[in-house]
């Protein structure tokens, strides 16, 4: 008799955003020494290989390098077109990627960094490759978000910021954006779900408040000050990847579809995120920016009236400045 264990997600093709350093690279190494097959995204092509490298010795399986700058559309549209062409599969897509700005930059395509890249970026990938994802089922999609929604608000006469613009209002939109997303694209993979398909699932996450360079290029000045004295006190990138980690594997979570995590477990999000009219209008808009004005087929809006399920509300206060930010590009 083999006595063999097979590993928890062998044969499962997963792939990690902004998976080069920080929380990113943490989650797909965790995922590798599961047995997963994993794929990660970067800027710089010399850093993605030498985070390859790595998350081959530690899960000795197959990691596939992509290279895009994910602020802009054309780059994430030859992403998904590489992605599309070099996997077979995909399990689970870990929008993991995202920026923080203290200073307004606009993209190529001339958007404001911090929505484009934190928002608009995992909502078009994610629509290109969800029917590699449905082909793929049961399979999940998994967007680091923040507790930081929890003070954001979707500002749709100002979404780029151009009339005023704060790096913490920015963020904090983006990562409500993440939430609101993530609840209406479970909803309309679940109108749209059938018997002869198994799940795609979405969830969203606050990873904790973690020691990484995210953030550095451009910090605010709170961040200056403060962050020295409390990098003691942060979770480290392997800690903070714990909850993603766990949405993409456990399979007591493979239908669970729709929730906010936090410390690996389903906590209430913002009362803003759970407004349907904002979030459907969100995607509109959003569908508007990145060109995808007619959804895909599988995407279309159904009546539903179902409100995501709501824990009971925790008490945890969001800092009201990002002192650590928790995804890297």
């Amino acid at each position: 008799m083999d006595g063999a264990v097979t590993a928890p997600m062998t044969g499962k093709t997963v792939l990690v955003t902004g998976g080069t350093s920080g929380i990113g690279k943490a989650t797909a190494l965790g995922l590798a020494t599961m047995g997963a097959r994993l794929a990660i995204t970067g800027r710089d092509r010399g850093r993605a290989e030498d985070a390859a490298r790595e998350i081959r010795a530690t899960g000795g399986g197959q990691v596939d390098v992509f290279v895009a700058d994910m602020s802009a559309q054309a780059e994430v549209r030859r992403l998904a077109n590489e992605v599309l062409h070099r996997l077979p599969r995909i399990d689970v897509l870990v929008n993991n990627v995202g920026g923080y700005w203290n200073t307004r930059r606009v993209t190529a395509d001339g958007l404001e960094r911090t929505f484009a890249l934190n928002h608009l970026a995992p909502f078009l990938l994610t629509n290109l490759l969800l029917d590699r994802l449905t082909q793929s089922s049961p399979s999940r999609v998994v967007t680091v978000s923040s507790n930081a929604q929890a003070l954001g608000r979707i500002n749709f006469d100002d979404l780029q910021g151009e009339a005023s613009y704060s790096g913490s209002r920015a963020y904090n939109q983006s990562k409500l954006a993440n939430v609101l997303f993530t609840y209406e694209l479970a909803r309309r993979l679940q109108a749209t779900a059938s018997a002869d398909h198994a799940p795609v699932t979405a969830n969203a996450l606050h990873p904790g408040v973690v020691s990484t360079s995210f953030g550095a290029e451009d910090p605010a000045s709170v961040q200056r000050i403060f962050i020295p004295f409390l990098r003691p006190l942060m979770k480290t990138p392997t800690q903070g990847a714990a909850t993603s980690i766990r949405l993409a594997s456990a399979p007591e979570l493979e239908h669970v579809s729709g929730r906010f995590f936090a410390d690996g477990k389903p906590k209430k999000s913002s009362k803003a995120s759970y407004d349907e009219a904002v979030a459907a209008r969100l995607w509109q808009v959003s569908a508007d920016l990145v060109g995808l004005t007619t959804p895909p087929d599988a995407l279309q809006r159904q009546p539903h009236h179902e409100q995501p399920h709501h824990e009971q509300p925790h008490h945890e206060q969001p800092p009201h400045e990002p002192s650590a930010q928790e995804s890297t590009s």
